[in-house]
């Protein structure tokens, strides 16, 4: 006679990592894998932590390949689950042109200019964001969006 099999608990998987190529159809494929993963954990589209989510990776990735753009290298997409949060990374390989600082981004110069306002955008959606280095060359721009009563997704 064999045992029952102990019945296991589901695994939540709080975390989410995609490579993609550096062009413009693979910027917004990484909005839409976002937003797909967010209704995963539980985080309805059109919602306010959805609408920024996807603001802040649409604006990421279009900066990493517009500007952070190395031939035949990829950038990633990185989504988490943190404490009451979203935190949401782009990395890309170029290592010698830093994007401006949160509270050092300024409005472009021409106010019908069709660029330059990404991170405007990340600022103003986002709850923190900050710009980090990376070894081999290049950097991530981590942003976070709270989510408030965010552990009733968890329970």
């Amino acid at each position: 006679m064999t045992a029952l099999p102990t019945p296991q608990q589901p695994v939540t998987v709080r975390a989410f990592v995609q490579r993609l190529s550096a062009t413009p159809r693979a910027a917004r494929l990484a909005r839409h894998l976002a937003l797909s993963q967010l209704r995963a954990w539980g985080i309805p589209y059109g919602t306010d932590a959805s609408d920024s989510v996807g603001i802040v990776v649409a604006e990421l990735a279009a900066n990493a390949v517009t500007h952070g753009r190395v031939p035949g290298r990829d950038f990633e997409l990185r989504l988490s689950l943190v404490t009451g949060s979203v935190r949401v990374e782009v990395t890309d390989t170029l290592g010698d042109r830093r994007p401006p600082a949160p509270g050092e981004v300024a409005a472009p110069a021409d106010p019908l200019d069709e660029s330059g306002r990404g991170l405007l955008l990340v600022d103003a959606v986002a709850d923190r964001w900050e710009v980090l280095e990376r070894e081999p060359p290049g950097k991530t721009v981590r942003a976070e969006i709270d989510l408030p009563g965010w552990a009733v997704l968890w329970r």
